[in-house]
């Protein structure tokens, strides 16, 4: 995930301000990690309680919350590529009327900023919801040259090359449970920051991000990361087909549980579609981006994550849930969403030996490493820049997909590096120059990490992800 969500908010009214004052239109502007969002809402103050809606990424969510004087708290209910968090935000009502304080994303723990004005609702031209960014033509000058699909179908799973989905996207049948197909079961876990070696623990101060580098604006100065512990979940999908004892394949990420792929798994499995594969689901440690310890850990250009997941991960899998991962390259995949998905690259780049499969959604190619590297000055948009095109191609097969209305300059470096849909085009041209077997899926009608998109290809992107591996292999 890389900037995730900026998402908006709601106001609440003091006992010492009228309801009616409180009650009507709001804008809200918030501020996460440099993703800066306007929105509106719609409220209903009543005594100390409130009611209404604010509109997130496209729909409207229903608000709860409580004043005490003029501190106000609320919540309302979202989701990150179908995965369940609350936006929580804490302010003060001030004399001028407007609302300011700090909002917190859970379970991602990413901190931000936001002031809300009464009265007001976005421009016309203003974003409504996060990832809400240019949409842009996939037959575009310089951009891959690429195969327009109808409408609602996906690339054919044994297909290397571009590829480009229609504005519609309708939900796979297999991410839904069938019946007479076995399930697997779930093992869910915690790992603390107090017991890594490779990751102590870091954090960003709430509602700061950085200022570029006056030398340099492709360098992002952070002065306000500190050392601060952090909790993850980690959930294992474990097919009812494993063979105790054996040595099964597996594909591991961060930002990427959910039932929908529990279900994809059980169906392509019992289909022998896919070999029957273990799914480790790696939680954030915590905030977004440079200076964070889910920035530090998915954008940095080094072997460094990759190693962590094989010496404190996957230990704690077998022991945990009970079954021994194979050591075979060619029967381990990564996986992710947004900084996630550039995490998958950089395992597999990094990590040949280890990794031979990659899938990313709406991969963060971009110039977001932290602390800055010579040796990848550019963070992940090294990748399409130097890297791929000046190294021999490696035995990585990559499913990979961008939407055209994805990520654009983001935040305040404006080094032209931020460009995801430019990033990913780059990466596909890259990739072929090479002669790499790779799927790229251009999403008309998608914006970043689009969990529309991910639920009507995932099935397809696994069984492409798989392919040269024995369904019954384990």
């Amino acid at each position: 995930m890389k900037r995730l969500l900026a998402a908006s908010a709601l106001l609440f009214a003091a006992s010492a301000f009228p309801a009616q004052n409180l009650t009507g239109p709001w804008a809200v502007h918030s501020n996460i990690s440099g993703s800066e969002t306007d929105q509106g809402c719609n409220l209903v103050v009543t005594a100390n309680k409130i009611t209404g809606t604010c509109k997130a990424q496209d729909k409207d969510r229903q608000v709860t919350g409580a004043v005490d004087g003029n501190k106000f708290t609320w919540q309302y209910a979202a989701e990150y590529n179908s995965i369940p968090f609350t936006s929580v935000y804490t302010g003060i009502l001030g004399d001028s009327g407007k609302i300011t304080g700090t909002l917190n994303l859970q379970p991602f723990n990413m901190d931000g900023v936001f002031t809300a004005t009464p009265g007001a609702v976005p421009p016309p031209h203003a974003p409504s919801g996060w990832s809400k960014y240019p949409t842009r033509d996939p037959h575009t000058p310089g951009f891959v040259a690429a195969k327009d699909l109808p409408d609602g179908a996906n690339p054919p799973a044994d297909a290397d090359g571009n590829f480009i989905l229609g504005p519609t996207h309708t939900p796979a049948s297999e991410l839904t449970a069938q019946p007479g197909v076995p399930q697997g079961k779930v093992i869910e876990f915690t790992m603390n920051s107090t017991d890594s070696k490779f990751y102590p623990g870091v954090a960003r101060d709430p509602g700061t991000y950085g200022t570029p580098d006056l030398a340099d604006p492709a360098k992002l100065i952070i002065t306000t990361s500190h050392p601060a512990p952090y909790t993850r979940h980690v959930a294992v999908y474990v097919p009812s087909q494993y063979k105790p004892g054996t040595a099964a394949p597996f594909i591991a990420g961060e930002d990427t549980a959910d039932q929908p792929l529990y279900h994809a798994l059980d169906n392509l499995i019992a289909q022998h579609r896919i070999p029957a594969l273990v799914a480790i689901l790696i939680g954030p440690g915590g905030g977004d981006a440079q200076g964070s310890e889910r920035g530090l850990e998915l954008d940095t250009m080094s072997g460094l994550y990759a190693e962590w997941v094989e010496k404190e991960v996957l230990p704690r899998v077998e022991a945990e849930a009970h079954v021994k991962l194979t050591h075979d390259p060619d029967g381990r995949a990564s996986m992710g969403v947004s900084s996630g998905g550039a995490s998958a690259m950089i395992m597999a780049w990094y990590h040949p030996e280890l990794y031979h499969r990659v899938m990313m959604l709406s991969g963060t190619l971009l110039n977001q490493a932290w602390p800055y590297n010579p040796d990848a000055p550019h963070g992940a948009w090294e990748f399409p820049e130097h890297l791929i095109p000046g190294s021999p191609a490696k035995p990585i097969r990559i499913w990979m997909e961008v939407g055209d209305a994805d990520a654009l300059d983001p935040n305040v470096m404006r080094d032209h590096m931020h460009d995801s849909v430019l990033a990913n085009e780059r990466m596909a041209a890259a990739l072929a120059g090479k002669g790499y077997h790779y799927q790229f899926v251009f999403a008309r009608n998608a914006g970043h990490a689009d969990g529309a998109v991910r639920m009507q290809t995932l099935p397809e992107a696994l069984e492409y992800l798989w392919q040269g591996y024995p369904a019954g292999k384990m």
